[in-house]
């Protein structure tokens, strides 16, 4: 599998990309040990929507700590994944020896046109300032007649998916100015109607979307640790404010938790995201 070369970060687009970058910074330990094992739960599903199977050329991009581009592997798949964050790159490269892991962020990837026949994005559309671009380039990549599967959270957010957000709402911590949210105008509903849109405005054909929903299980302390960490967007909500603002935050997620306890006392948290995919248009004959 050729590349156009390995890179570093990816040159950087928007505030929201920014933005991104720091949230995610030197966390995979943290991500994979709490948020890691909740953005698994698609991997089966989104594999089988891009028709992953032995010897394609699949592309895994924000591959984190590679639990997609190791279930590609698994199905006897050549696998390239790429992270933006090179914390990840590395662990999904200790996870996956077989795969050829790069550090790269869309909407700039270091490979040729058509060069794969499948590219998934496990959640890593929630992650980039201009998710049209991102597309265009997905698609780029991707030979004409491979398929593209993608997921992202919907919105309105499940309930177990609210919580931390809640927690902070309620401790009257607020998102901070330096944590942008998505311009109006690179966004798009979060549903499964306006994801399909999205996919077809890039030229998909074949397109389709479903929304996946599960309970998340876990505990308080796994939950609490990667917010309290910085981790992501929510864990720079929380961390916005310092140690006192941490503090008020995990007593009102302490008390809002108990909501989703089962009778043993771990946390059941339901959470729903949506499943895209479709399909590179082939030229016409």
């Amino acid at each position: 599998m050729e590349a156009a070369g390995k890179v570093g970060a990816a040159e950087v687009r928007t505030p929201f990309d920014v933005s991104e970058r720091r949230a995610w910074a030197g966390s995979a330990a943290v991500y994979e040990a709490g948020f890691g094992r909740l953005c698994a739960y698609p991997v089966p599903a989104l594999l089988d929507a891009a028709g992953v199977g032995p010897g394609l050329r699949v592309l895994d991009v924000g591959t984190g700590p590679g639990s997609v581009a190791a279930a590609a592997g698994a199905c006897g798949a050549q696998v390239v994944a790429v992270d933006a964050e090179a914390g990840m790159a590395q662990r999904a490269a200790q996870a996956v020896p077989d795969a050829s892991v790069y550090v790269a962020a869309l909407p700039q990837l270091p490979f040729r046109s058509d060069q794969f026949d499948a590219t998934v994005g496990n959640f890593v559309l929630n992650h980039v300032g201009r998710p049209r671009v991102a597309l265009a380039e997905l698609r780029r990549v991707t030979r004409p007649g491979g398929w593209i599967a993608l997921t992202i959270w919907a919105v309105p957010a499940a309930s177990g998916q609210a919580l931390l957000g809640r927690a902070a709402a309620a401790a009257g911590v607020p998102r901070p100015a330096d944590v942008p949210a998505l311009a109006p105008e690179d966004d798009f509903p979060r549903t499964e109607e306006g994801l399909t849109a999205l996919l077809d405005e890039a030229g998909l054909t074949e397109t389709g979307c479903r929304s996946l929903a599960w309970d998340h299980h876990t505990t308080a302390e796994e939950w609490w640790q990667g917010p309290a960490a910085g981790v992501a967007t929510i864990g720079r909500v929380v961390t916005s404010q310092g140690v006192a603002g941490v503090e008020r935050v995990r007593r009102h997620f302490a008390l809002l938790a108990e909501e989703f306890m089962d009778g043993g006392g771990d946390l059941v948290l339901p959470h729903r995201a949506l499943l895209a995919y479709g399909r590179v248009r082939r030229p016409a004959a």
